[in-house]
C-alpha cells in the first residue's frame, strides 16, 4: 500500500516559507523522490531556478508576472495563475511526482487571482501518496482547514527593515 501524502501550509509574515519548501524538496530528492515546484506570482531570476539543472528529479516553473507592490493585478496575472494551477493539478494527478509545491499560492489567493474552492478541488484530486506544500502569507482559513500541517512564520526582527535588499543565494 502506498504511503499517504499530507498537505503542508507554510504561512505568516516571517521569512522562510519558500526556503522551507525548498528544504523539504531537497530532502525528497535525496531520498530518491521526484519534486515539482510551481511558483505563483514570481517572475524574478531566483537562484533556485537553477536547481533543475543541478538536481535530478527536480522541476521548477514560474507562473507569474511579478509582485504587486507598484501595480494592481491584471487579467494577465489571473491567467498566469490559472495556467499555473492547471499545471500543478496535472503534476498532482500524474503519478510522476512525490512532492508538489505551490509556492506563493496563498498570496495569489489573497489577490483573488484564483478561487480558494478551485485550489481545494485540485488538492482533493491529487494522488493519495503525493505530499503537497502550499506557501505564502495570508493563507485563507479554508486552506488551513484542508491542511494536515500548518506552520506560521512570524517576523520578530528582519534586516530588510534596515534597508538590506534581497541577496542572491539568501533571499533570491
Amino acid at each position: 500500500m502506498a504511503e499517504r501524502g499530507y498537505i503542508h501550509v507554510y504561512t505568516g509574515n516571517g521569512k522562510g516559507k519558500t526556503t522551507a519548501a525548498l528544504g523539504i524538496s531537497l530532502r525528497c530528492i535525496c531520498a530518491g523522490k521526484r519534486v515539482f515546484f510551481g511558483q505563483f506570482i514570481k517572475d524574478w531570476d531566483y537562484s533556485e531556478l537553477k536547481a533543475g539543472e543541478i538536481l535530478p528529479n527536480f522541476e521548477i516553473i514560474q507562473f507569474g508576472r511579478g509582485c504587486f507592490i507598484d501595480r494592481d493585478p491584471e487579467e494577465k496575472d489571473r491567467k498566469a495563475a490559472r495556467e499555473g494551477l492547471v499545471r500543478c493539478d496535472q503534476a498532482l494527478q500524474s503519478g510522476e511526482y512525490d512532492l508538489v509545491v505551490l509556492d506563493e499560492i496563498n498570496v495569489a489567493l489573497s489577490y483573488e487571482l484564483l478561487e480558494v474552492a478551485d485550489v481545494i478541488e485540485v488538492l482533493e484530486r491529487r494522488r493519495p501518496h503525493v505530499e503537497v506544500v502550499l506557501t505564502g502569507r495570508y493563507a485563507p482559513q479554508e486552506i488551513i482547514d484542508a491542511a494536515d500541517l500548518v506552520t506560521e512564520m512570524r517576523e520578530i526582527k528582519h534586516y530588510y527593515n534596515e534597508g538590506v535588499v534581497a541577496r542572491a543565494g539568501i533571499e533570491r
